[in-house]
């Protein structure tokens, strides 16, 4: 499609002549997105004669693009109105829902690469929530209706700057974090931040922009904007489509002898599903894999990358009743922030990711592991390393795929020197990492400051970060290590001391914490023993192996658009 829609004139008003039937505009996806009455180039969507092909290197690839029938539905819903139009795409744009995008911390804007384009983050969510008739008869879990919603998926897109690329990265829905303060707009009522609860749980502290600050509060990434759609809308975009193909290995039933389970009911090999299937399809835990969110979270995956392929290939829609009834489905099952102000930005945003192929598009998970906390069985933690590894990918607009990746020797990764100290190398002129001449004294004797640096790399810091690690120094004996409330800002984790004497305790102070001795150094600008936290250390009670390779963990778990592939059952959900 061209660009967004464009109003129908209104008739006889103002000398304005309204042109005939024979003569108006035609409304089968050839006409151009010009106001100006003159035909359109090929390049902008104008008019061609019947059977011309476009021409070019690409051929006639470009005429089916992923997400291309959300505006080819809107288009012809607005053009096919006639004279009511403009009013038919008012309607639409007062159904809209909007929310606050963050109700977190202000988040910064992107940094643009050298031809001036910045990168565009959008959070998807996924709402459990059964405030609603429809929803209810969906979503079932009677003791679960007009209770806070749970943010059960959640998908953060990133378009690249150059438009290249997207990269999707998931949360599972089990994931353990900090959930930041979050107070709702809507009832004024404050919700305190908590440090070790479940991700999904965001949404019912003050709406979709706790999630987003939740996200922030992780991972450092700005996010753009967010759209949120529950039950219903699954179902409607589902229908929409006419049908996503999916694939199990084995026969599969996802429902336990207690009743749990999404109800999916699939036979082997490749199945198209739509409706309430595709929202069993998204919901099947039991049944997928090992039974986990995990495997959850890869299904979802599969679908929308069976999605994007499907679109690609068959994206006629040709019923304007129907189309007119699945656009107002879908605009009153969606959120989105207050950014997005009408179906026109919704359609800007839809147009800019249209044309990745997909190919460039890769999903992928956050790192995680199963939490070994007690009393968390079953939950997951991100993995510190990794999982900042990725986030940095995302704040760097380094693509998942490993397609534009340079490791950190080409100057784009992580890289040794004085960045990755955050100083000019020791004062004295002693080798980095040698063992100290002293002994170090009983732990219990060793006085640290811990400051907060871990928005070194340009994020805002993660809040709370030195009293973290302060009370790990305490736990391993370092009774006397404490928090600083002052910021210093650095790439990388430093340990600085004052004179020579101290040298020994402080490399105690990084062999208790798994940090390499050559990030301690001696230096005039501290008294005493400083350890600052940099942005390489952003979370996690481990210090995270060094990351000099931006290539996507396997962790990750990152699947390419273009791929296939089935599911496997777990045993027991078979029949």
């Amino acid at each position: 499609m061209g660009g967004a829609p464009v109003p129908a004139p209104r008739g006889r008003r103002g000398g304005t002549r309204q042109r005939p039937p024979s003569r108006r505009r035609r409304t089968d996806g050839r006409t151009a997105g010009r106001t100006d009455g003159r035909p359109g180039t090929a390049r902008d969507g104008g008019t061609r004669r019947a059977g011309q092909k476009r021409q070019g290197k690409n051929g006639g690839k470009g005429r089916r693009r992923a997400l291309r029938w959300t505006a080819t539905v809107l288009s012809l819903l607005i053009l096919a109105t006639g004279a009511a139009g403009y009013l038919y795409y008012e309607h639409l744009n007062s159904r809209i829902k909007k929310d606050r995008l963050t109700l977190g911390r202000t988040m910064p804007g992107h940094k643009a690469n050298a031809a001036g384009q910045t990168p565009l983050n959008i959070l998807v969510i996924g709402s459990d929530a059964r405030n609603s008739k429809e929803n209810q008869q969906l979503g079932g879990a009677k003791e679960t209706f007009n209770s806070a919603p749970l943010a059960d998926v959640q998908m953060l897109i990133h378009l690249s700057a150059d438009r290249s690329n997207i990269s999707v990265v998931s949360m599972p829905r089990d994931t353990m974090l900090r959930i930041p303060e979050c107070a709702d707009p809507k009832t004024g009522k404050v919700h305190p931040a908590s440090d070790w609860v479940q991700t999904n749980e965001s949404l019912g502290r003050g709406g979709a922009g706790c999630t987003v600050a939740t996200w922030y509060e992780l991972t450092g990434i700005t996010i753009d904007h967010f759209m949120m759609i529950d039950f219903a809308g699954v179902v409607s975009m589902a229908d929409a489509i006419g049908g996503v193909p999916v694939c199990v290995k084995q026969n599969i039933h996802s429902r336990t002898p207690t009743g749990e389970g999404s109800g999916l009911r699939l036979a082997a090999g490749t199945t198209p599903i739509q409706g309430e299937d595709a929202l069993k399809w998204l919901r099947t835990r039991y049944g997928f894999g090992d039974g986990t969110d995990l495997a959850r979270t890869r299904a979802q995956h599969m679908y929308m990358n069976s999605m994007v392929r499907q679109l690609r290939k068959n994206t006629k829609l040709s019923d304007p009743v129907k189309l007119r009834k699945l656009a107002e489905a879908a605009i009153d099952a969606l959120t989105v922030d207050e950014g997005i102000e009408s179906v026109k930005k919704l359609l800007d945003i839809g147009n800019e990711l249209k044309d990745v192929a997909p190919e460039r598009i890769t999903m992928s998970r956050i790192p995680v592991d199963y939490s070994k906390r007690p009393g968390f069985t079953g939950k997951v933690e991100p993995i510190p390393g990794e999982a900042e590894n990725v986030f940095r990918m995302i704040r760097e607009d380094i693509a998942l795929d490993g397609k534009d990746a340079k490791d950190g020797k080409n100057g784009k990764g992580t890289k040794g020197g004085k960045d990755s100290a955050g100083g000019k190398g020791s004062e004295d002129g002693k080798k980095p990492g040698a063992a100290a001449q002293d002994p170090a004294a009983a732990p219990a004797e060793i006085g640290v400051l811990v400051r907060n640096g871990t928005g070194g790399d340009g994020a805002l810091p993660q809040r709370g970060r030195a009293s973290e690690v302060s009370a790990l120094l305490q736990g391993k004996g370092f009774t006397q290590a404490v928090a600083d409330t002052a910021v210093d800002p650095r790439k990388a984790t430093l340990i600085r001391f004052s004179n020579v004497e101290l040298e020994g305790d402080a490399q105690a102070v990084a062999k208790a914490l798994g940090i390499p001795l050559t990030s301690v150094r001696k230096s005039t600008d501290v008294t005493g023993i400083e350890l600052t936290v940099g942005a390489d250390w952003r979370l996690g009670s481990a210090f995270p192996e060094p990351q000099v390779s931006n290539k996507t963990p396997e962790s990750a778990n990152a699947l390419r658009g273009d791929q296939g592939g089935c599911m496997d059952v777990q045993p027991g959900f078979t029949w």
